[in-house]
């Protein structure tokens, strides 16, 4: 205000004297031009006066101002000793309460972060810290201090916009999509309540509350599991509709860009997803089962839309892409152990000279002395085949724990043993040649082959008709 006045009083000096050299080139009377010689005299002394009165005052403000940017400075001065004075303070503190206060970071026995790497890591992070706010300091002073000085006000302006502009920005854009934000969250809550009452109806049906005809229980949570993909997907879609990235080319230059790799590099992975779908839906078998698939048998103990896993009767884990499995024969031992129950068998040859009733009964004794081995129904016995020189018997019986096969035949097996070994059976297969000398009757040499002891090929027994 006082630089304008100071510029107006000179402008009307000018003018001033600009009328008096225009009013003699007119030729004035002498009268007239002495009035306004005084005239003159008073502005000139008056300007004169309202000159100096400004410089002393211009002087003052300027002692003023250097006063202010010197206790600005001094500010910041204290502001940049307080945080160095903290950070040494950090330095000093934190080695004595590591102990008791910084653990390491650790999840089911797996050691992300020792003490002494999340020490460094907060030495480092409040060192970046430090600096931050020091810089932060130091921006925020040179805008004050260019305030103070009038040339320089527009300078601090430009600062200061530099550091608020991107802040106003954001929380501008945040305000406006404030109402697009309610939208997403109640289009999240809607379809999170939804999902749970999806779960909590597969759940009963899983668990046998809730039977719908046509629907087995096993289907109930790989069928809510798809449900809840497509409900995910849909609310997705729903969502990002409604936010800011709905428009943004980026974004979907990106989508494109992951859509592209995850078609070129996933064909043998959707295949088995797709496997694993169909084979969820025709029950050939579920977790737990027995099962063997070529000339391996396991125990199912997962099946997930990739791949299933079994695990054998030695302890071995055996993973099969479900695609394979869908191309492949599958057998289940398990599937009819709850109503019918599985049989299993074992082949037994005796010589001719056995009565086939003694040999049934002994080894339908055999399995009845067997554990796991059910009483009703009944085992009974097959004859497979009558070779020529003995007759195969085939015991059967039926048992309920299909993934114990390898114990209860071992079991079968040895009260085989047992029983014909009390009954006077041997366990033989007997062979005979036969020898015919002239017109007389076959003369048989039987040669008996034990599976204990060694075989005597040279002991030949020879009968002559009518001998018994």
């Amino acid at each position: 205000m006082k630089q304008l006045n100071l510029f107006s009083k000179i402008a009307v000096i000018f003018l001033f004297f600009a009328s008096v050299a225009y009013s003699q080139s007119t030729g004035d009377s002498i009268l007239h031009n002495s009035h306004l010689v005084a005239v003159e005299d008073s502005i000139v002394s008056e300007a004169v006066s309202t000159i100096e009165t400004d410089t002393q005052s211009e002087t003052v403000f300027s002692l003023i101002r250097i006063g202010l940017t010197l206790l600005v400075l001094l500010a910041a001065m204290i502001v940049i000793w307080l945080i160095n004075k903290l950070y040494k303070k950090l330095l000093t503190l934190l080695p004595q309460k590591t102990d008791k206060y910084i653990k390491s970071l650790k999840f089911k026995g797996y050691t992300f972060l020792t003490v002494k790497q999340e020490t460094t890591v907060i030495l480092v992070a409040a060192n970046v810290f430090r600096w931050f706010l020091i810089f932060l300091s130091v921006y925020l002073i040179l805008p004050i201090v260019f305030s103070i000085f009038p040339p320089t006000r527009e300078w601090a302006d430009t600062l200061f916009d530099f550091l608020w502009l991107p802040f106003k920005k954001i929380f501008l854009s945040v305000w406006n999509y404030v109402p697009n934000f309610f939208s997403m969250v109640i289009i999240f809550l809607v379809f999170r309540y939804l999902i749970r009452f999806v779960r909590y109806c597969f759940k009963g049906i899983a668990s046998g509350k809730l039977k719908i005809s046509g629907f087995y229980p096993d289907w109930a949570m790989p069928t809510f599991h798809i449900i809840r993909i497509l409900l995910w997907a849909l609310a997705f879609v729903m969502i990002y509709s409604a936010s800011p990235l709905a428009g943004s080319r980026v974004f979907a230059g990106v989508s494109v860009f992951l859509g592209v790799l995850v078609s070129l590099g996933s064909s043998s992975a959707i295949a088995n997803i797709v496997a694993g779908l169909v084979i969820t839906y025709m029950r050939p078998f579920k977790e737990g089962d027995r099962i063997q698939f070529g000339d391996k048998i396991g125990d199912v103990i997962e099946k997930s839309l990739l791949v299933t896993r079994l695990r054998t009767v030695k302890n071995e884990e055996i993973t099969i892409p479900n695609s394979t499995i869908l191309t492949g024969n599958t057998v289940n031992y398990s599937s009819f152990t709850e109503n019918e129950g599985l049989i299993i068998h074992a082949d037994v040859s005796m010589g001719y000279d056995n009565a086939w009733q003694d040999v049934h009964q002994a080894l339908i004794d055999a399995a009845l002395k067997t554990d796991k081995i059910l009483k009703k129904p009944k085992p009974f016995v097959l004859q497979v085949s009558l070779d020529d020189f003995y007759v195969t018997y085939q015991v059967n019986a039926f048992i309920r724990d299909a993934n114990a096969q390898e114990e209860i035949y071992s079991d079968l097996n040895k009260n085989i043993q047992d029983v014909f070994d009390e009954r006077g059976f041997e366990l033989l297969a007997p062979h005979y040649e036969v020898s015919r000398v002239g017109r007389e009757r076959d003369k048989i040499v039987r040669k008996h082959e034990s599976v204990n002891a060694q075989t005597d090929e040279g002991a030949n027994v020879r009968t002559d008709e009518g001998t018994k």
